[in-house]
């Protein structure tokens, strides 16, 4: 078949070989996202070799239970062992043994057919459309911080970075009733935040930190290593710090500040599919506005070397 695979040649188009594991489901991609972590697996992160794209809806081709055959779906990208003690804690997506869609042991979604487990699964509502589908697995992303963090509608707070993640998690959170504000150094992007969300260039966030305006709960969606420091700077003390960055090199926050101020950090990645498809459904959230392209497979890496641009938001793989 063929799939946007990387290896120490660099990502392209080339022809692959399909893994099939025992029990799982046969699955065609329709559409395909490229996410940020997409371009930091390119530069190294995780030492990643294979296919790419984790972000993607499709339909089910052959299945264990018949009844799936034909179905539109999407499919959460950590594969548990099911028999570790985390998985039986309850912790699955933090198992030991995982692979995980695109980004560690298992081939990803850029690519004319994958293989996944069928509790991965998740059946697509009629009513969404394939380009608003594509997106559940960053809004669960973005869901997963208020699952994880109590946002106050009396809250102040900010999303630093209002890229591919960022508009999301500035929807989400602003579904709370809470003050949110996007920040971002790139004007644009801000104007793609819908109304009711406030908007500050870095700039004028970093100007406002003179007169102690500090938010209550930030989240570090910027995609950078220094994002880190810049985010401690802009929450109060005892205030939230939410960390959805991940890059492939380390920055230079010191933990001095999380101390004196006693902040509390929050390290936030995967979440539930079944709210965001929810959310699709019901027109709660729409990102269809947020897509910046669209290519074919067989321009794999035209698509990657779009997204990298700085105008960029979601760049999309049409199989």
């Amino acid at each position: 078949m063929q799939a946007l695979t990387l290896d120490s040649r660099g990502p392209a188009v080339r022809e692959h070989a399909l893994v099939e594991r025992p029990g799982e489901a046969l699955l065609r991609p329709s559409i395909a996202g490229v996410c940020a972590t997409d371009l930091e697996l390119i530069e190294g992160y995780m030492g990643f070799e294979g296919v790419l794209g984790h972000e993607w809806v499709g339909v089910v081709e052959r299945a264990p239970d018949a009844a799936w055959v034909g179905q539109r779906v999407v499919g959460d990208i950590n594969c548990p062992c099911g028999a570790c003690p985390t998985c039986r804690a309850g912790r699955p997506t933090h198992c030991p043994h995982r692979t995980v869609l695109g980004i560690q042991g298992r081939d990803g979604a850029f690519a004319e057919a994958l293989s996944l487990p069928m509790g991965n699964l998740h059946r697509v509502p009629d009513g969404v459309s394939d380009e608003a589908a594509v997106f559940v697995e960053p809004l669960a992303a973005a869901i997963e911080i208020v699952q994880q963090v109590h946002v106050r509608p009396t809250d102040s707070v900010v999303v630093l970075g209002v890229g591919r993640l960022g508009q999301l998690c500035a929807r989400v959170l602003a579904l709370t009733g809470a003050s949110v504000r996007g920040v971002s150094r790139n004007p644009a992007r801000l104007e793609l935040l819908p109304a009711g969300i406030g908007r500050a260039t870095l700039d004028e966030a970093t100007a406002e930190l003179d007169m102690s305006r500090r938010a209550d709960v930030v989240v570090d969606c910027t995609g950078s290593s220094a994002g880190l420091a810049l985010a401690t700077s802009m929450v109060r003390p005892r205030g939230t710090l939410v960390l959805k960055t991940t890059t492939h090199d380390l920055g230079a926050a010191s933990p001095i500040p999380w101390v004196i101020d006693e902040l509390t950090l929050v390290g936030s990645r995967c979440g539930p599919f079944a709210p965001a498809l929810r959310m699709l459904a019901a027109g709660t959230v729409d990102p269809t506005p947020l897509i910046s392209a669209e290519f074919r497979l067989s321009e794999g890496a035209q698509a990657l070397a779009r997204a990298a641009e700085r105008d960029a938001v979601k760049v999309l793989l049409r199989m």
